[in-house]
Parts: structure tokens; sequence; C-alpha cells
């Protein structure tokens, strides 16, 4: 007799992947997809101790695999000030949500907040460090932007770290002065100037972060995700926080930790010398590849492009690294086994480190180490073919042309902007991108993520080259299947096949024949599954 089925998904729709036959019921057992096909193929697979869940006309995919995010921090945000479009429309309401923040603040502490977008706020620029002194006088005050490059502090945070109109900017750094005078905006490495003096969180902190972003993955139906920059706030102690997580059954996800590589703040040595290399773990937690940082972001100007900004002449953006050093780290990693995930969204940054790539490959060879370049924003052909002659996989987030696609127009060139992170360019050409939602960049949510590849809109409705929209099992397919490859785990999860992982996410709406509109605006995710288990369910909720 055969194993009975733990958990039985039945009477809905069940796509199991690009080019699977659609199910109507899935049967599992130890974690594992044990069976798929009809009612009566299923039903023998139910037992006295089967959980048994009427899908009653819903749609159940495999989980979603969001590619690049940054968990702890989607975790530690919640605790900020909400200065996102969505919160804070406004220079006066992002003020407002300072001021009383700072009302109920001890005197003196900091003040957080993330998610704002000069571009969307009715004054159209930075807010000014003299407004948020107006805001909250006794605290010192640091606001990010919602791209993370960028950030605002008040007089007092300036202070307490010792920047004033002289200081210089570290290398890759913007420290902005006015009339001799500090703005407040800091970009890319300038910004440790002051958030170094911002106390770092705790490992039983960090923890909580783990487990709240970890749940918000799972109600959006996310059941996978890459934490892309391990180590950026707290170092060593990420990693810890991570494994007790995973220890202590806190650990709501599965995650490739993504180890922050850069020169200064790496953790990559004390984790080789530990044996922590890609591949290290298990199906819940794994090390993934290696993060090097080479440019900022192109809303907030500072991603290092070859045409410069619209209205700066002498702006080309941030180049984070000498080409030399940058070789010379990407040559150690690639030698020590690891995969490479690296930051660079100007075509100056792609390209350089597409070179530190290829010099690396065919010193050692290694066909299929996957070295990606995340979000690879203004890539150009002629680097397209070189990343599909050496290898190199281009890994996006989608959602950044629906969030941001109105910032890029507002900062470049159309020629430059319309063509952003080509999908189906790239999908043509045989590579395998993925998408996720650079969380907090961007909200967790899905769905602008779906609707954009189905679409090429902004949120505002701006058509950014509709040669690049796919269909909608293609979308579905770049939102699972490839996640999973670009991360070395599409053996075992992506796909809804017998010996898979049983990750599964059940939407109120058939995605695979919604319209655009329908998924963005009346699409939820009502049922995950993770391992066989239900972890999220909206009704119980």
């Amino acid at each position: 007799m055969g194993p009975v089925a733990d958990l039985v998904l039945r009477g809905g729709t069940i796509w199991c992947g690009a080019g699977l036959p659609v199910a109507q019921a899935l049967a599992a057992w130890g974690g594992r997809v044990l069976a798929v096909g009809s009612e009566a193929e299923v039903a023998p697979l139910i037992g006295a101790d089967t959980r048994v869940v009427d899908l009653d006309g819903r749609f159940a995919m495999p989980g979603l695999y969001d590619d690049h995010l940054h968990l702890i921090s989607t975790g530690l945000v919640l605790g900020h000030v909400d200065a996102s479009p969505q919160a804070a429309p406004t220079l006066d309401a992002l003020l407002d949500a300072v001021r009383a923040r700072a009302a109920v603040t001890p005197k003196s502490e900091w003040i957080r907040a993330r998610g704002y977008e000069q571009q969307k706020l009715d004054i159209g620029r930075h807010p000014h460090r003299t407004e948020l002194d107006a805001a909250a006088p006794d605290h010192p005050v640091w606001l990010t932007r919602a791209c993370g490059h960028v950030s605002v502090a008040n007089s007092r945070a300036l202070e307490l770290a010792g920047v004033t109109a002289a200081t210089s900017a570290p290398e890759g750094g913007v420290v902005e002065v006015e009339n001799g005078t500090l703005t407040g905006m800091l970009a890319e490495n300038a910004q440790n100037l002051v958030s170094n003096h911002i106390p770092t969180p705790g490992v039983d902190e960090l923890i909580d972060a783990i487990e709240a972003g970890g749940r918000q993955l799972l109600a959006h139906g996310i059941t996978s995700c890459m934490d892309a920059a391990v180590g950026m706030i707290a170092g060593m102690d990420e990693i810890r926080a991570y494994h007790l997580a995973r220890r202590d059954g806190r650990l709501p996800v599965r995650v490739s930790l993504t180890l922050l590589g850069d020169p200064g703040t790496s953790i990559v040595e004390p984790c080789f010398q530990a044996g922590l290399v890609t591949g290290v773990g298990d199906e819940m937690l794994r090390v993934g590849a290696v993060k090097i940082f080479l440019d900022g972001s192109l809303g907030g100007r500072t991603a290092w492009v070859s045409r410069p900004y619209r209205g700066q002449p002498d702006n080309f953006g941030v180049q984070m690294l000498p080409t030399q050093q940058l070789e010379g780290l990407v040559a150690d990693y690639h030698v020590r086994g690891y995969q490479m995930a690296c930051h660079a969204i100007g075509d100056m940054a792609i390209g350089q480190l597409i070179g530190a790539y290829e010099k690396a490959l065919a010193a050692h060879p290694d066909p299929d180490r996957r070295h990606r370049v995340e979000h690879c924003g203004f890539s150009t052909p002629e680097q397209h073919a070189r990343m599909k002659a050496a290898g190199i996989a281009p890994s996006p987030q989608q959602v950044f042309v629906h969030d941001f696609g109105d910032s890029y127009l507002a900062v470049m060139d159309e020629e430059v902007t319309r063509s952003c992170s080509p999908l189906k360019t790239w999908l043509d050409m045989g590579f395998r991108p993925g998408t996720g939602s650079d969380s907090p960049v961007c909200r967790t949510d899905p769905r602008p993520n779906l609707h954009q590849m189905l679409t090429r809109r902004t949120w505002k409705g701006t058509v950014m080259d509709a040669r690049e929209i796919v269909d909608n099992e293609t979308a579905l397919t770049v939102y699972t299947e490839n996640g999973a490859w670009l991360a070395h785990e599409d053996g075992f999860k992506g796909r809804l096949q017998p010996g898979m992982a049983a990750d599964i996410a059940v939407f109120s709406r058939d995605l695979l024949t919604a319209m655009p509109e329908q998924i963005l605006n009346d699409t939820v995710c009502e049922l995950t599954v993770l391992g066989g288990r239900v972890v999220f369910d909206r009704n119980a909720a």
C-alpha cells in the first residue's frame, strides 16, 4: 500500500508549470508533491488523517519566488515611519507623520522613515534637512528614499555624525551642499557617515524582523525569496539570526542568503572560513550568491550611465568601485566557489560587471555558475550578447517599471528609459529572468509586478515599450520556475510535479485567464502552502 497524502487540494484549477497539464487536484506527502491530476486520480490517496482543502473553483499554482528583496529590512521598516507615496503623497503629510512619531518617541532617540520618492512628492524634490528639523527638532531623523540609495538627515542627525559642509564625501558617495550649506541629502556610500551612528538592531530584533517579513510574504503567496544583501545591517549577526530563526521554527519562508561582499563591509571572509559557500544549507535556508554594489538608482540620479542625467550635463551617476578592484573581488569570490549577484543598474555599471565576470569565467571556466546582474535595468543589445555568450544571467525586478518608470522618464532620455528591463527580449534570447520586489524598495505585493509584465504600464498608465509585454503563463513562469533557476534551486521547486516541493499559492482568480486590471485590483492570495502545510489562510486570519 502506498503513502496516504498529508494534504489534498481539489476542486479547482491547478497550474503546475509551463508546458504541464492543468490539474483539478493535488496530493502532498512528506512536504513533496505526491500526485497531480483529476479528482478521481487523487481520491485514492485520501486517508483518515488527510487534510482536504476544497478549492471551490479557485486557482492554485507553485508558490511565488521573489528573486531579490531584503527580508530583514522588510521586517524592520514595519516599525519605521511610512514615507511611501501611498501613505505620504505630499511633503506636509510626510512631515506630519514624522511629527506624530516624534510626539511618542523619547527625545534624542532616532526617528527613521522610508519610502519617499521625490518625483512623486508634490514639491518634486527631496525634502530639506530644515524641513525635517521643524517636524522633529529634538530627535535625529533619517529619511531614506524608496530605492535605499539616497537619504536625508536632519541637522541633529548630521551633528551627531559630525558631518558638516566641509566634510568630504567618501569614494562612491555624495554629500549635497548648496550655497555652502548642507541640504541633508547623502547618497550611496556617503549614507554611512550618518547611518553608522544609528543603533544596530540586536539578534532578537533581527529574528523578529525575519519572522514578520516572512509572514508578510506568505500572505501574498510568496514561499521563497532571495535576501539580497545579508550583512548590510548587522554583519555576521544576520547570519546568526537566520540560523536561530531556522532552528526555532521562526523562518516562515525559504530563503537564499546573498552575502554582502563590498570592500570594508564584506562578510564573505568569515562566512568562507565557516564553510558557508554557495549551496551550503538545506531547502529552507541556504547560502546563495555574493553581492557587490556597482552603482545606485536611476530615479535617485546615482545609477552609473553613459548619458548625462536630464538637466545635469555633468552628472553620469556614481561609480562605486574602480574596475581593477572590482575585477579582483569577483575573481577571488569566483575561485572560492561563490555565485555572484551584483547590483548594476546603469549601462556603465552593467558593462563593468560583465567584464569582471568574463575575466573570472575565462580564467576558471564554470558554464553553470549563473553569475547574475541584479536589476540590469538599462543594459544594451551589445551587453545582452556578451551575457548570453558567457552564461551571465539578468536578474530584474519588473515592478521597478511599474513604480518608477515615470521617474526614469523625468531624469533620463526616453530612448534609454522606455526599453528598460526588456523582459521579452531576454526571454526570446533564451535567458531565464525572474522577478521580485526589492522590498522595502517596492512593496512585496506581487500584483503590480504581474500587471507590469502583462502591460508594460507604470502606475500612472505610461506605456514603457509595449514590445516587451509577455502573456500570463510566461509571467507566472518568470515569478516561479525562473526565480528558482537563478538561485540553482530549480531541482526541487518552481513546478508542481511529483517529487517537487509542495509549495503552493491559491488565488481568488484564475491568473492564466485574468485581465491585467483584474489581477492588479481584484485578486487576492487566499491560501499558501509551504512544504505541504497550510501556512497562510486568509479566511482564518
